[in-house]
């Protein structure tokens, strides 16, 4: 499968997807909106992708909405940011989280506004000490949208991430970490070894548990302890079905790394 703005490459049971429009930052027009869903959606029906790792070719990891292409739909009348969200933006962030397979953001520039909230919608982030993360909405007369209302208070509380939309403050990846919103600051010469690294740690990892565990998460996020409780118990039920789950029982007692196949 081609894409036109994206790049989408397999190998070692890693799926790398590039944003591939680096003269305008990786902007997010409505094909690219579309492919990065189609690549994912694929990612998912792969069993020999086992972790993906999403960046942003040159400069840039997203600058957001490419505005251009707004205003030229919007010249031809009849164009609504809220149509356009829950048809494009909205269906994307929601197979992002529902993929069950682990997603890394290789945060190698700026990611503002809309973005950021695909960074956000990653479940891990390590971002290049060059990288910078802003809610830009707020500068243009809109709100945060793509998910950033619901995510960015579970990552770094309300009182903060209020302040953040707010003003449209520019974050450097120093004090993303410090405020909890992304898991690594690396140099920038260190960033493709470094996420390689974890995607390999990903690639051999139980793939189907860790599906499990983001199921698990995202359940739990908006339940009572009863509920999360309850449906722990129904998906460990389905993990310990799994044939990674006998393979690590077997590892363990034969005191030996375990060699778990993904299912």
């Amino acid at each position: 499968m081609s894409f036109e703005t994206i790049l989408y490459a397999v190998g070692n049971n890693i799926l790398t997807i590039t944003l591939n429009r680096p003269d305008k930052l990786n902007a997010m027009t409505p094909l690219l909106l579309s492919e990065l869903k189609e690549a994912f959606q694929q990612a998912d029906a792969d069993p020999t992708v086992r972790v993906v790792i999403l960046t942003g070719a040159g400069r840039g990891f997203c600058a957001g909405a490419d505005l251009a292409a707004a205003s030229e739909l919007m010249m031809k009348g009849g164009f609504s940011y809220e149509e356009n969200l829950n048809a494009t933006y909205n269906p994307l962030i929601l197979t992002m989280q529902r993929l069950q397979k682990p997603i890394i953001a290789a945060v190698n520039g700026v990611a503002a506004g809309a973005g950021m909230s695909l960074a956000l919608a990653c479940d891990i982030r390590i971002a290049a000490e060059s990288a910078s993360f802003l809610q830009a909405f707020v500068k243009i007369g809109l709100i945060p949208d793509s998910g950033s209302t619901w995510m960015l208070p579970r990552l770094i509380g309300m009182t903060k991430a209020l302040e953040l939309m707010l003003t449209g403050q520019k974050v450097t990846a120093a004090e993303a970490l410090t405020l909890g919103m992304i898991n690594q600051v690396v140099l920038d010469a260190a960033l493709v070894s470094t996420v390689q690294n974890m995607a390999q740690q990903f690639a051999a990892a139980p793939t189907k548990a860790i599906g499990l565990i983001k199921q698990a998460m995202s359940f739990a996020m908006t339940s009572t302890l009863e509920a999360a409780m309850k449906n722990e118990a129904a998906l460990q039920g389905i993990a310990g079905k799994s044939a990674d789950h006998l393979e690590g029982i077997a590892a363990f007692f034969e005191k030996r790394p375990a060699a778990f196949r993904g299912e």
